[in-house]
């Protein structure tokens, strides 16, 4: 396992269009404000990456204790474009790296609003100027007006942007989504990047589980018990909540309290059942190879107005799962908290 750091600085970018907060056409018609964009200290980690067939049968061997029906395949990538996939991209291959960027302690205990980060200088960062980013985050205040989940799902060069955004709205507690046509995030993101092309990924089929784990959790504790501490084995992808429905979380408003424990974090999220289909983007390690990596993330989205962070499904008898997922060549950990801890991690 290599590793390398670059120094950390800042790039100053004068002008930022801001939208009117809880509206998406307030993202593209935003005012102007000055600020800095975070260029952070850079760790990079080759990651262990097994053939696609041992992972198939490590995958599995997990799922069928925890779903009724599983298939684990080797197969060629479809078109992700299309619906329910919606992404930015036809695939999910080439070059692929994990882009792991900030962290919960810039938002717990309380959170730090000057992280804001731009997609092409991660690019850059990197190494894949032209890179497909995929996965979750937090989308920047600055620009929705308060607190949201990201679904980062970015093109570059040329720029195709089909991210979302889900967010509380404060009259009355409903969650909400929408396009998220902007560069940047806040505070954290976990995503895999890729060139975005197609070739070959891991299909995997679960439907109806019997067991406690949810899916995501299933198959990384599969990699992690079967790789062990000494090889670290990262992987990201797509998959579709086709029935069936789930929980999820959505942030409201910052916190005017510091929260100092997982139970006051509870506390402060606002949680919901919802509605399949859903689309799901993740992200997952076998273990945190010293970066303090968050071991697992997904968020969702949908073309019914539901998304949000993903925790479990709720109708186990009724829930069936598709998903696309590949192996990471490498890791990158960017401008990771320099004081760490594990609250609000699930």
């Amino acid at each position: 396992m290599s590793a390398m750091a670059s120094e950390g600085d800042v790039v100053r970018i004068d002008e930022v269009e801001m939208g009117e907060a809880g509206t998406a056409d307030g993202i593209l018609a935003r005012e102007k404000e000055k600020f800095e964009y975070i260029h952070g200290h850079v760790e990079h980690q080759e990651l262990h990456v097994p053939p696609l067939d041992e992972l198939c049968k490590v995958l599995k061997s997990a799922l069928v204790k925890n779903f009724k029906e599983v298939h684990v395949d080797v197969v060629d990538c479809p078109d992700l474009l299309q619906k329910p996939w919606s992404l930015a991209a036809p695939g999910i291959c080439g070059s692929t790296r994990l882009a792991l960027v900030g962290g919960v302690p810039y938002l717990i205990p309380v959170p730090n609003l000057s992280k804001v980060y731009n997609f092409d200088i991660i690019a850059k960062q990197i190494g894949l100027r032209n890179g497909f980013f995929l996965g979750p985050g937090a989308g920047n205040s600055r620009a929705i007006g308060t607190c949201c989940e990201m679904m980062a799902n970015v093109k570059l060069s040329p720029d195709i942007i089909r991210s979302k955004m889900a967010k509380v709205n404060p009259e009355d507690g409903s969650a909400e989504l929408h396009d998220y046509k902007v560069k940047e995030f806040s505070m954290m993101a976990d995503m895999l990047v890729s060139e975005g092309k197609q070739g070959k990924v891991v299909k995997v089929i679960a439907k109806s589980r019997k067991g406690k784990d949810n899916f995501v959790s299933c198959m990384r504790q599969s990699l992690d018990h079967y790789y062990g501490n000494f090889r670290t084995v990262g992987m990201g992808g797509v998959f579709c909540i086709e029935t069936g429905q789930a929980k999820l979380h959505v942030m409201p408003a910052f916190s005017k309290e510091a929260l100092d424990s997982d139970e006051h974090v509870k506390e402060w999220l606002n949680f919901y059942t919802m509605d399949s289909p859903l689309t799901c983007l993740s992200v997952f390690v076998s273990n945190d190879s010293g970066l303090d990596l968050r071991l697992e993330h997904t968020h969702c989205f949908s073309d019914h107005g539901q998304g949000g962070h993903y925790h479990e499904d709720t109708t186990p008898e009724e829930v069936s799962y598709l998903g696309y997922f590949v192996p990471a060549e490498y890791v990158y950990r960017i401008d990771r908290p320099p004081s760490t801890h594990t609250i609000g991690r699930d």
